[in-house]
């Protein structure tokens, strides 16, 4: 193989992994980090859309979230959307992403 074409497909390896690998890579961090942080009180947006208040965390990986008054669901804490939320509640979220 010529030379050029081995420099060339390495350059494309590593602007592939520069645009579209690292950034999701990063984007999945910052959901973990996100759904780690989760606490009582917040106000949070499920992946489906469902606006509600978590009022109770449980060990096992699932909240109980308020979504109207005497109106309770249980969801697991991947189902909460970061951008959704930020989105939603950007002045209450910021502060417990930063924390």
């Amino acid at each position: 193989m010529d030379p050029i074409i081995i420099v060339f497909y390495g350059a494309l390896l590593v602007v592939i992994w520069f645009f579209f690998i690292r950034p999701q890579a990063k984007k999945a961090k910052e959901q973990a980090a996100f759904v780690v942080a989760i606490e009582k009180g917040a106000r949070v947006v499920t992946t489906g859309g469902i606006h509600g208040k978590i009022i109770k965390v449980e060990d096992n990986g699932s909240v109980l979230l308020e979504v109207d008054t005497n109106v309770k669901i249980r969801i697991e804490k991947s189902g909460i959307s970061m951008e959704m939320t930020l989105q939603a509640y950007p002045a209450e979220k910021k502060e417990e992403v930063k924390a």
